[in-house]
């Protein structure tokens, strides 16, 4: 008796099977026909959504893909990472972000429910670079050096400002005044920009920032740098001393990193990865980044994850030990 479906026919049908497999094998290693979006979790203008759009700017005609920048702001970008650790894992939602992105949610009460798995909510793709923090006074204060505030506050009352509860400046202030055994008091401002005035208008005496914001202000003398917290002076600002050489063993700076969803391709990483340490190795891309503030890195998405996870375990101890919370 013949059989009702011919040989031929279940062979045709394997091989078929296999095509479409093999298909689908590739279009899952590839990029697709549509925009490449990067999203940044904060507004425009900032240091993050330069280096996105300068990253854009860069892949576009390397990718052969239009790509593009989002700002979803919120909740100390929790609202655009969540969105990116939910977004489909094919290459074509990634987030540009700061080293807050570990520990953004231990500082919250209540995280938003646009929120993120922490440890296991992205797919590293590249360490972009390093961005040294600093300390700054006003002018009208009088502080000079780090050690004149560290006395000055032994006697009387001084306080510092910051962009805001519960981010990496506010962490930083908590962090010196509990290895130091100082009590500054905290001001937080909506921002950077209304702190840098307060401290140009002589209404509070020290903020703790990223100093590519007011370069102009330390060249005019108008505001006093007093600190980089690094074990080593940093090239953006050689002629600052840091915390440590100052005698306070306290090194805390913050980075840039580009990740995707959680699940991406090997192959889609790789693409990606290699693309971008070729874009940061030109010197002018270099010097572009370095007038943010930011030290060019790179690396392989191993390296970004490690860093990733060295974060998140280093504040996680310094946000509870401290019972640092934010808005």
């Amino acid at each position: 008796m013949k059989p009702s479906f011919p040989i031929r026919s279940i062979a045709r049908f394997g091989v078929a099977i296999l095509l479409s497999v093999a298909a689908s094998l590739v279009s899952a290693q590839t990029f697709q026909n549509k925009p490449i979006t990067i999203i940044v979790a904060y507004p425009a203008g900032g240091g993050t959504d330069l280096i996105a759009r300068l990253f854009a700017e860069q892949l576009t005609p390397r990718l052969g893909r239009t790509v593009v920048v989002e700002n979803r702001p919120g909740a100390t970008g929790i609202i655009g990472s969540g969105y990116v650790s939910k977004a489909p894992p094919d290459g074509h939602t990634l987030l540009l972000t700061p080293g807050s992105l570990p520990y953004a949610q231990l500082v919250l009460k209540t995280p938003p429910a646009a929120g993120y798995n922490a440890l296991d909510g992205f797919t590293p793709i590249i360490h972009v670079g390093t961005s040294p923090q600093f300390l700054v006074a006003s002018a009208a204060s009088g502080l000079k050096t780090l050690n004149d505030a560290v006395r000055e506050s032994k006697t009387k009352s001084l306080s510092y400002g910051t962009a805001g509860t519960g981010g990496i400046h506010h962490i930083i202030g908590e962090v010196v005044n509990n290895s130091i055994n100082i009590k500054l008091n905290h001001v937080p401002y909506k921002g950077v920009a209304p702190a840098v005035a307060d401290a140009l208008g002589g209404h509070i005496p020290l903020v703790y920032l990223s100093i590519e914001t007011v370069l102009p202000h330390i060249a005019s003398g108008k505001l006093v740098p007093l600190g980089v917290l690094e074990r080593n002076r940093t090239p953006i600002a050689p002629n600052v001393p840091t915390f440590w050489e100052q005698g306070y063993q306290i090194e805390i700076n913050t980075w840039y990193g580009l990740f995707g969803p959680k699940g991406m391709h090997p192959e889609l990483v790789k693409t990606l990865n290699q693309n971008l340490n070729e874009i940061l190795k030109q010197p002018d891309i270099d010097a572009r980044i370095r007038t943010l503030g930011a030290t060019v890195v790179g690396g392989t998405p191993e390296d970004m994850n490690r860093v990733y996870r060295e974060t998140y375990v280093k504040f996680e101890k310094i946000i509870k030990d401290l019972n640092i919370q934010g808005d």
